[in-house]
């Protein structure tokens, strides 16, 4: 009598479905990030905080007033931070067309593509006011970039209200929800599971949101100093970009290279002190992306760049700006379920960085004997 040899868990999916449902999921993270996007990163906060709420519980401060005291904390700090930057940010978006116009005047003469398709705009010109005597102005009007931050400007505040809200709520539950998630689970492993998945998220996105934090705002202090000593005007601005954009991996850093430039050009008196400008920014952000980040955050955190970058893809394609920040604590948030849920780890070793895992059965040693 033969035996049945027994499918494996990878056998036993159902792929169309899952395909499906991965879809599926995509396409409620887009239409509905009015309602996730705040809700992720309240969230994302509260993990953040957990550690410290933690330590002050056990010193006898009650959750409340932790919750309490930190939203009372960022409420001080981004009214700082309006304060400070309103009028600069005002200035530099009501001369936003001029900013442009100066940069394309200024890059006309050493750029020979830009020179091309200024030709070909003149071209277009004289082909368009042929055959009549008179003249055509063509204008392209539009609200201006004021305006539309001052359409936003509920939005965004509606929004940060939802935040420091939910963020409230969270903090002062305490362990509650986690208790919850562990008495809802069925046996005795799967609560064991689950709170080490909960124990593991806490710790990991918690140590890599106030790494990243101290080392961006050591950052930032840097790049202000050194644009202040070139005679940047409101270098204080260009330290807060550089504090929030280089939480994006690699696309932030160029970011703000790419505006430093564009403003430098505007402030100096010639490309090359413009460049110059850029390329302090540049070499500041890649010291710390190249030496002090992965040394302080190590190797536990080590991500596979390529999965990065394209979650900072799809996360900015899908909630702009505030997604390419939550990118890599999402990508954190899978490699930790992965890690602990039984047919995930080859999912999680496929997102973790360059180090491969021992082997582990003989088709495993066959490949790395191959590679």
């Amino acid at each position: 009598m033969s035996e049945t040899p027994q499918s494996s868990d990878r056998d036993s999916l159902n792929w169309p479905l899952v395909i499906i449902a991965i879809v599926l999921v995509g396409a409620v993270i887009v239409e509905a990030r009015s309602f996730l996007m705040p809700l992720a990163l309240a969230i994302l906060l509260s993990i953040t905080f957990s550690p410290i709420r933690r330590g002050l519980s056990r010193a006898g401060v009650p959750s409340a007033l932790t919750a309490m005291a930190l939203v009372v904390a960022l409420c001080a700090l981004l009214g700082t931070l309006v304060i400070l930057l309103a009028e600069p940010v005002q200035n530099y978006a009501a001369d936003s067309r001029q900013i442009a116009a100066d940069v394309e005047r200024k890059l006309r003469g050493i750029s020979e593509t830009i020179e091309k398709v200024a030709d070909a705009g003149d071209q277009v010109e004289e082909l368009a006011t042929q055959g009549d005597d008179e003249s055509v102005e063509v204008t392209i009007s539009g609200p201006s970039l004021v305006s539309r931050i001052a359409a936003n400007a509920p939005w965004v505040v509606g929004q940060t209200i939802f935040v420091l809200v939910l963020l409230f709520f969270i903090t002062a539950s305490g362990d509650m929800l986690t208790s919850k998630l562990v008495q809802a689970s069925p046996t005795f492993t799967d609560k064991r599971r689950a709170l080490e998945i909960v124990r593991g998220v806490e710790r990991q996105i918690s140590r890599y949101f106030l790494t990243v934090t101290m080392i961006n705002a050591g950052l930032g202090v840097a790049v202000g100093l050194a644009l202040w000593l070139f005679e940047m005007p409101t270098p204080l601005l260009f330290g807060v970009m550089a504090f929030i954009l280089n939480f994006i991996p690699y696309v932030g850093a160029l970011m703000g290279v790419a505006v430093t430039f564009a403003i430098g050009i505007v402030s100096y008196p010639t490309v090359f002190d413009a460049a110059s400008a850029a390329l302090i920014y540049l070499a500041l952000t890649t010291l710390e992306g190249q030496f002090i980040t992965p040394y302080a955050v190590g190797r536990r955190l080590s991500l596979n760049p390529v999965v990065v970058f394209v979650a900072v893809a799809f996360w900015g394609w899908a909630w702009s700006v505030i997604g390419m920040i939550v990118a890599v604590p999402m990508l954190i948030l899978v490699v930790v379920i992965a890690e602990r849920i039984d047919g995930l780890d080859r999912l999680a070793i496929f997102l973790t960085g360059d180090e491969p895992p021992p082997p582990n059965g003989e088709e495993d040693e066959k490949v790395a004997k191959a590679a």
